[in-house]
């Protein structure tokens, strides 16, 4: 293998390969896929010199520990952490220089749960409907890294962007999503319908790339039965059987029968992507996304 590729020295809990996604496909049953905090991923590949749909590592909770075969420049971004080469701290969000056969140790979230990994040239894995991403529910895309994988990166671009540090949002403490209303609003009693936008939830440890869970008063329906499978957005909120509020993510599926009460604001999708277990999450009404 050439020497422009990365080894995984420690894999971490879920770290994935993530690109823009795979957006078209829902019409074959492929969900988007992609990063879940996008602006994070666009950052730490606008540090190192990438173009914005270069892919990157999305870590989940713990880190990874990774080691170059060739010098390279990595910057790390989203949920913030420490960061270390070869046992020696380097900055958080910013371009950082790692020679061949260092240790890049990306450690623990201190705050949110996805942390990005940019590293000059973009993780090179084989594009699958024209996307790098992994895709944890249809399965394509390259597998959820393990110690031990080789990773091939592409060729290094324009020269990275010279910054001593670059500002991010902090995860938040508190979880605002604008929903606009329905399109099966009317399975659900109007105190249901007061109840979702007024009332707090929080995020259910349960969570996971397809999907953000809650935890808060459950949502009565009006009328009983279930409906057809009809097509499912990104940001769609599902109500299943027990109540609690479900908000689509980026490997969420392309149909579903249980009943969509309102859908989430692109704009707000990744903070969603950065809340811990257990913040308080609140639903408010607008007329548009």
């Amino acid at each position: 293998m050439s020497d422009r590729a990365l080894a995984v020295v420690r894999a971490g809990a879920l770290t994935t390969v993530q690109d823009r996604g795979r957006p078209g496909h829902a019409h074959l049953g492929v969900p988007h896929s992609g990063a879940l905090d996008g602006p994070a991923a666009a950052l730490v590949n606008r540090l190192v010199g990438n173009p914005p749909e270069a892919a990157v590592l999305e870590t989940t909770l713990d880190g990874c520990a990774l080691r170059p075969r060739s010098s390279v420049t990595v910057a790390v971004g989203g949920a913030p952490c420490s960061l270390a080469v070869d046992g020696r701290p380097v900055p958080w969000a910013a371009p950082v220089r790692v020679p061949a056969g260092a240790l890049l140790a990306v450690g623990r979230a201190v705050r949110g749960v996805r942390t990005y990994v940019a590293v000059s040239g973009g993780v090179a894995v084989e594009p699958v409907l024209g996307s790098r991403s992994t895709d944890l529910l249809s399965g394509l895309g390259p597998p959820p890294l393990t110690d031990g994988t080789v990773l091939p990166l592409g060729r290094p671009g324009v020269p990275h962007t010279r910054v001593d540090a670059a500002p991010q949002p902090a995860p938040p403490a508190e979880l605002v999503l604008r929903v606009t209303p329905g399109p099966r609003e009317d399975w659900f009693t109007p105190e249901a319908v007061r109840t979702f936008t007024t009332r707090a939830y929080r995020v259910s440890p349960a969570s996971n790339r397809i999907g953000l869970r809650t935890e808060g008063p459950a949502l009565a329906r009006s009328r009983p039965g279930e409906l057809p499978s009809e097509g499912m957005v990104l940001g769609a909120v599902q109500v299943p059987p027990d109540g609690g509020p479900v908000v689509f993510l980026a490997d969420h599926p392309t149909t579903g029968g249980y009943p969509v009460i309102g859908v989430v604001s692109h704009a707000d999708l990744p903070a969603a992507a950065q809340a811990v277990p257990g913040t308080p999450v609140r639903f408010v009404r607008v007329r548009g996304r």
